[in-house]
């Protein structure tokens, strides 16, 4: 297939990109700024936000994967242009350029859409997608982690000095990279594939804030100790964090919301059909991987 991939220069979108050239697919991705040659890769200098170049993205294409967006953002309208307003001129780009099939990466934040404004702005792209007309399938993915992920490494760092700061109680669920990019793969093949669907690794049930510590810990062979912060503790942390760092802080008071949500598990309802995909990576086994990477990268 030729495919049109946004956020190619992500931590996903790497991945993507990596696995569609192995299997044989052209790959035409858009970047911010000039990129280094990569074989296969036809890099398209643009953006979703504000939009620019995206005819020239999704010219000629059979699929396109939209995976951009903001996932941190110091407000609610940056979280509108990106994550909205983006998803909609990918849309209109495709469907000008006749090109039906569109996946679409979006978040389990989407179904709680009044906690966050990344929330909110990604169940508002469902919207935008589903009404648009063409042939589209929505995937929501948990916590995704994996070799090049920034998100997830300070967890690891944490880990490896032998501790954890986790939300108050909770459980999640997470799924590797590689099995993300699979699925995407797979449902830019399926015409007709009008679902949304929730994804994670298989564990039944998540995994509480505590058992995904211990797993951390026993990813980088170490025993950790849990200290558990009340919401209160966090809140006040991001106010900290918003006044050192400003518009580049990471502890935003909108992820303290999200963080401190008791239920982000994957519905099984809502899973892919068998046929379709199902996880390859177990949780133990894609940290341990995980953190070899970030070893080998000098990371951690």
């Amino acid at each position: 297939m030729k495919l049109a991939i946004t956020g190619g220069t992500g931590f996903v979108g790497r991945h993507l990109i990596t696995l569609a050239l192995a299997k044989k697919h052209e790959v035409r991705a858009l970047a911010r700024s000039p990129q280094p040659p990569m074989a296969g890769v036809e890099w398209i200098e643009g953006a979703i936000d504000p939009a620019r170049n995206l005819d020239q993205l999704v010219d000629g294409a059979d699929a396109v994967i939209h995976v951009a967006g903001a996932i941190n953002a110091p407000d609610r309208a940056a979280f509108a242009a990106c994550n909205i307003e983006g998803t909609a001129a990918m849309l209109t780009a495709a469907q000008d350029a006749g090109v039906a099939r569109f996946v679409h990466v979006s978040s389990l934040a989407a179904r709680e859409p009044a906690l966050s404004d990344y929330g909110w702005s990604k169940a508002e792209a469902e919207r935008r997608v589903e009404s648009s007309g063409s042939d589209w399938t929505i995937i929501r993915p948990p916590a995704v982690y994996g070799p090049g992920d920034r998100e997830m490494l300070e967890l690891f760092r944490m880990a490896a000095r032998g501790f954890l700061v986790v939300p108050p109680e909770g459980r999640v669920s997470v799924i590797e990279v590689s099995d993300l990019c699979r699925l995407l793969l797979a449902c830019a093949r399926q015409d007709g594939l009008r679902k949304v669907f929730e994804v994670d690794d298989g564990t039944v049930r998540g995994l509480t804030h505590r058992e995904l510590a211990l797993a951390l810990g026993e990813a980088v062979g170490r025993r950790v100790s849990i200290v558990r912060a009340p919401a209160l503790l966090l809140r006040a942390a991001s106010l900290v964090d918003q006044m050192v760092r400003g518009k580049k802080a990471k502890l935003t008071s909108d992820r303290v919301r999200y963080f401190c949500h008791p239920d982000w598990v994957s519905r099984r309802s809502m899973s892919p059909p068998v046929r379709l995909w199902k996880p390859r990576v177990g949780t133990v086994d894609g940290l341990r991987a995980t953190a070899k990477a970030y070893r080998a990268a000098g990371w951690l």
